[in-house]
């Protein structure tokens, strides 16, 4: 058996590990996670995911809607780290954005 070893250090998420059933993700800071870049939340409707805190910080900021999906995106700094665990079936074909308005994206900010 041997022993594998993964890395990512470019901005946003990199998929380091897949097989049908789950994927493994290292996801580093990246501008559209910034506090001055967030935008927008997302959902994924037929999966779930697991964020891993690996270094630096992270707000993961959510929102329940009254038909049971979450909506949801993390807020980070540059020296973060985190390992991603999702269903290997999440897709933007399975998930949706919603883009938030000014006083929604105000009201985050205050509240990181």
């Amino acid at each position: 058996m041997e022993i594998l070893n993964y890395s990512f250090d470019g901005e946003g998420m990199q998929r380091v590990f897949e097989n049908e059933k789950w994927t493994v993700g290292i996801k580093n800071w990246k501008p559209a996670n910034d506090i001055t870049g967030i935008n927008n939340l997302e959902r994924h409707n037929k999966t779930d995911e697991l964020f891993v805190l690996v270094a630096g910080s992270c707000t993961l900021i959510y929102a329940n809607e009254v038909e049971g999906g979450l909506w949801h995106n993390t807020v980070t700094c540059k020296d973060t780290k985190m390992i991603l665990i999702e269903d290997s079936n999440t897709s933007m074909d399975n998930s949706d954005i919603l883009d938030l308005n000014e006083d929604q994206i105000a009201a985050i900010k205050a509240l990181v």
